[in-house]
């Protein structure tokens, strides 16, 4: 198959590509007002004792102020869990033994197995049911031959995934430690708003019991923005330090509930973390405990957000090899073979604009239209092609996971 070469002007813009087929300083401030000196006040008798009282009010409510992450932590730390991976790797054999002068050389005999590696992880969960069901990231149990959780009261006990969704980075996790553990309390990610509190409870480079401080920097993120585009998440982005090991364990708000799930960060910045919100981690953790995984609906596309803007820088590049509409939409620069998208029609170059009569403006919104849907939903997509609109049926199929 011949792919479509962009030009550079339009891969240097294009920000937004998305492969569906892959699926704090806190400061304490007291005002104190003080009696005005145009008129003398009148003589009054003071109590000592009060008034040494009174003067240690702004210490007592900063002390005060400030323990909300205090109760925050007690209310969920018992609940939150350190997970740590084993998994073996069996190397293939050493090629140069392969060869039969080597094996001359070194003797029939010699071994030409790789000795195994074994690798090890360290991440983080929550505990979100008394039974012992613990909600985490994907990725830090994904593969993993042996799963040990330990509480904070310093039990351990060993793992049995439930059930791993790739495309969300969410996993279940049972333990078999009695019927009455602490469960972590949910609150709605709905709720978030920018500026909240943000408070991370983790295991981060293994230091257990770990607790950050910071606010909700901004909400939406997508995976696009973030740098991980094979997902189908916007994540809510804090200050709080999150570092490796985080992962999986709880973003809390001022009351002490689950607003999120500390997942990535950027390793070309600091201070800047993500969560998957707890709404979402809700209805894939529900999923994941009565099937095991998660079926995700697919076009089959790669595409980027066009506007007229990064059209028109296109069409005026005279080295690009083909000429864009200059308008709103998304601009299909693959379609996947013998996907929902190649049986429906859509080809590379074809402009989508409306989804079942909803105007189609960006890469993401289209993603959450599709993610939204049902698997076997016939979808009314209106595309461009040149100068021409066409009306096509596509069918979603489930999305399978690159393991």
């Amino acid at each position: 198959m011949r792919f479509l070469k962009l030009p550079r002007s339009l891969r240097q813009l294009s920000t937004h590509v998305l492969a569906i087929a892959l699926g704090v300083v806190l400061t304490v401030s007291t005002l104190q007002v003080l009696p005005s000196q145009a008129e003398p006040a009148p003589p009054v008798s003071v109590d000592t004792s009060q008034l040494i009282a009174q003067r240690q009010l702004p210490a007592t409510a900063a002390i005060s102020n400030s323990s909300f992450v205090t109760a925050a932590v007690n209310r969920v730390g018992s609940a939150v869990v350190r997970i740590d991976t084993e998994r073996t790797i069996t190397r293939r054999v050493d090629p140069f033994m392969e060869d039969p002068f080597f094996r001359r050389f070194f003797g029939e005999g010699f071994s030409q197995q790789i000795p195994p590696e074994q690798l090890r992880g360290v991440g983080s969960g929550f505990i979100i049911d008394k039974s012992g069901l613990v909600l985490t990231n994907a990725h830090v149990v994904d593969k993993a031959d042996k799963v040990t959780v330990r509480l904070k009261d310093g039990r351990t006990f060993e793992g049995k995934v439930q059930g791993i969704d790739e495309v969300t980075d969410l996993a279940v996790v049972k333990i078999n430690a009695g019927n009455d553990l602490p469960v972590a309390p949910l609150g709605s990610s709905s709720n978030v708003q920018v500026g909240d509190w943000a408070i991370a409870v983790g295991n981060p480079l293994g230091f257990d019991n770990t607790v950050t401080l910071g606010i909700v920097s901004t909400l939406k993120r997508s995976s696009a923005q973030v740098g991980i585009s094979d997902k189908r998440l916007d994540f809510i982005q804090t200050d709080a330090a999150i570092n490796p090991g985080n992962s999986g364990g709880p973003l809390l708000n001022g009351q002490g509930e689950v607003i999120g799930i500390n997942t990535a960060i950027r390793p070309d910045a600091m201070g800047i973390g993500f969560a998957i919100p707890i709404d979402k981690a809700k209805a894939i953790a529900a999923q994941l405990q009565r099937d095991g995984k998660v079926a995700h609906p697919y076009l089959g596309v790669q595409m980027l957000t066009l506007t007229p803007e990064l059209a028109k820088q296109n069409n005026t590049d005279p080295n690009s090899p083909i000429q864009i509409p200059e308008i709103n939409g998304v601009f299909v620069m693959r379609v996947v073979p013998n996907s929902p998208a190649a049986s429906a029609g859509i080809r590379r170059g074809d402009v989508i604009l409306q989804v079942d009569g909803k105007a189609i403006t960006s890469a993401e919104q289209l993603q959450n239209v599709v993610e939204d849907s049902r698997l076997g939903q016939v979808l009314q997509v209106k595309v461009q092609r040149g100068n021409q609109t066409q009306q096509l049926s596509v069918r979603t199929a489930e999305l399978q996971n690159a393991s």
